[in-house]
């Protein structure tokens, strides 16, 4: 096949940032999202510095004016959009009683809904050529977790989301997969830590004794999966939920 293009939201930091670079080393022309231009030009320097190709674009992936038109910009530039992976996403995280709507509403807008316009945004590109992958990203926190009712919600959605992606995208050749990390080191749950006024190292401490393997995950451990479903290794797995947490969940 030819040289893919990827779209990777929320490829500033963390996830994102590792699955763009992954997949930039693997061959594919990258556009990076983020909500905030620098940190995606940052990611898309360090691709081509290695060698690749990448653009960077400012986009709000719950404003559809901003998801077209980023998607738009990656076609324009490279010819064609054969991968989305959507990792953009925040926290803001309270007990229910504690919970306002302003911290539901701006969990839902970009977890939930940046997930649906984009996918939709993209499978517009791939449906014609009957050929594409997208993966978007939940959480083991679907699962429940304390104080991220807003979180917890939008993390299970995506869930539901990607099965019905997945029968409907099917017949033309689309794969829709999510992955679910656990205890990730990133920015998020560095901000966790300083919200509930935890040592992060402590909490990384005492969440890798949680862990089957015996540590906390990286953004690359993450990536590498993501990479996997965004192959055509995996051209027979779709509608999937892959958890990536270091032992058993779900």
């Amino acid at each position: 096949m030819a040289q893919r293009v990827a779209i990777v939201t929320g490829g500033g930091r963390g996830i994102g940032a590792a699955t763009a670079r992954i997949l930039a080393a693997r061959g594919d022309r990258v556009a990076v999202t983020d909500l905030d231009l620098a940190p995606a030009e940052e990611t898309a320097a360090a691709i081509r510095a290695a060698g690749g190709e990448a653009i960077a674009i400012a986009c709000d992936v719950s404003r559809r004016a901003d998801v077209e038109g980023a998607v738009g910009r990656a076609v324009e530039t490279y010819g064609q959009l054969d991968v989305l992976v959507a990792c953009a996403g925040l926290t803001r995280d309270n007990l229910l009683h504690k919970m306002t709507d302003e911290d539901w509403d701006i969990v839902v807008a970009t977890h939930l809904k940046g997930s649906f316009l984009m996918a939709q945004a993209a499978q517009g590109h791939m449906v014609g050529r009957r050929y594409g992958k997208i993966v978007l990203t939940s959480s083991t926190s679907a699962l429940g977790n304390r104080g991220q009712a807003n979180y917890a919600a939008v993390k299970a959605g995506i869930q539901g989301l990607t099965r019905t992606l997945a029968i409907e995208l099917g017949p033309f050749g689309i794969n829709v997969n999510a992955v679910a990390p656990g205890f990730i080191e990133t920015r998020m749950t560095r901000a966790t830590a300083e919200r509930i006024g935890v040592d992060y190292e402590a909490m990384k401490e005492h969440a890798a004794k949680e862990i089957p393997l015996r540590r906390v995950g990286q953004p690359e451990d993450v990536g590498h999966v993501i990479a996997f479903l965004c192959s055509d290794e995996a051209s027979f797995v779709s509608g999937q939920i892959i958890y990536v947490a270091g032992g058993p969940r779900g």
